[in-house]
Formats: structure tokens, C-alpha cells, sequence
């Protein structure tokens, strides 16, 4: 049987990396949030914050048609002094994050944030995959007042980043991110607070007798 897992997938400004955090503290497991898009970041050789440009999200058609272009016509792209290097693609990155799952998956006694950990584990036996919610105004001023967000344009980038999150999922892995039935548990840290959430899922994780 391999080592347990547990996927956290997250409305926008729910908690949700904040409740991984407690949970891997509390279970003594290791948490793969930020520094998950640094790993791929390093495996592509690109900053990471070009790597987070293009996460969990489907790509555009011209960034698509671009690189198919570029993969095409490698005699455009030669190693050159004045020519930059290609890099990859954004189904390259996916498949270099699903590397860096599927190895953090292996050595077990891990909480996965995002990337659609979710999708690509859900057949995984021992995995507890959570779903971390709260209402829409909640996680607005959640969103103003932690992440830094414009009380202008909060909504916007409330929705904005669930949908890229959906279609992510629903690009790559043919699922419906918002589909309960995708998971174990999901929790409401609006009704709940985020330490409550936290509690709810090292509460489970320890009847499943992973600690």
C-alpha cells in the first residue's frame, strides 16, 4: 500500500493553503504549495514567477500556436548569442508538475495544494482529497484583506481565478473541478474557520490511522 496523501483543492481566497498548512504541521507532513511551482520552475529552467504565469490555467491560443511554432521550426530557434533560448510548453510545465506530484506522491505523508493533484491521484487508494470553500463575499474580503487584492476588483479576480482553476482541471484531466463527488471531504472555513477546517481533516487523516 503506498504512503497516504492528502490533495487540498481550493476556492479562490477560501483558506486554503492556510489550512494545508495546519494540517501538515499538526499531521508532521510536508506541505507543496508555493514551493511546488519554484521545483517545476527549477526543472524548466524558468523563474518561477514565469511558471506561475502559466499555472492552473489552460494556455491561450496564440502563447499555443507560438510554441507550436517554435517546436516545429527548431532551425528558427538555434542556440545563438543574440537568439533566447525556447522554452517550454505549457504541456511541457504540466508534465513536469505532474512529475513533481507523482514524486511527492511516492514518498508519501504529503499535503498537495492545487495543480490539479486532485485529478491526477484520484484513482490513488490511500489519498484524502478535500475540497476548501467559503461564500463568495467571505472570500472577497478575505482576498482584500490577507492576499492583497483591489476592494475595486475583488469579485473579478475572485472569479477570474476559479475559472482558470476549472478549466485547468477540465483542459488536462477531463474532470469538473467543482464536481463534490471528486471528493472525501470538503470543508467551509467561513462556517468552520480555517483551524476548525484544519482540525476536521487531521481528525480524519487520524481515523484513517495516518498519525
Amino acid at each position: 500500500m503506498p504512503p497516504p496523501v492528502i490533495t487540498i483543492t481550493r476556492q479562490y481566497a477560501a483558506g486554503g493553503s492556510d489550512v494545508a498548512r495546519l494540517v501538515a504541521a499538526a499531521l508532521d507532513w510536508t506541505v507543496i504549495d508555493n514551493e511546488f511551482v519554484d521545483e517545476v520552475a527549477r526543472r524548466a529552467g524558468l523563474a518561477p514567477e514565469e511558471v506561475a504565469e502559466r499555472d492552473e490555467r489552460a494556455p491561450g491560443l496564440l502563447e499555443r500556436l507560438a510554441r507550436t511554432l517554435a517546436v516545429g521550426s527548431p532551425e528558427l530557434f538555434m542556440t545563438a548569442p543574440a537568439v533566447p533560448r525556447v522554452e517550454p510548453d505549457e504541456a511541457a510545465i504540466v508534465k513536469m508538475t505532474e512529475r513533481v506530484i507523482a514524486e511527492a506522491a511516492a514518498h508519501g505523508r504529503a499535503v498537495l495544494v492545487g495543480r490539479g493533484a486532485q485529478a491526477l491521484l484520484a484513482q490513488r487508494p490511500d489519498a484524502l482529497h478535500v475540497y476548501v470553500v467559503a461564500s463568495k463575499p467571505w472570500r472577497m474580503q478575505l482576498a482584500v484583506r490577507r492576499l492583497g487584492a483591489d476592494p475595486a476588483t475583488a469579485e473579478r479576480v475572485v472569479d477570474d481565478t476559479d475559472r482558470q482553476r476549472d478549466q485547468y482541471v477540465k483542459t488536462y484531466y477531463g474532470r469538473q473541478r467543482q464536481d463534490l463527488g471528486n471528493y472525501d471531504l470538503v470543508v467551509n472555513t467561513e462556517r468552520l474557520a480555517i483551524e476548525g477546517a484544519a482540525q476536521l481533516i487531521v481528525a480524519e487523516a487520524r481515523r484513517r490511522k495516518w498519525s
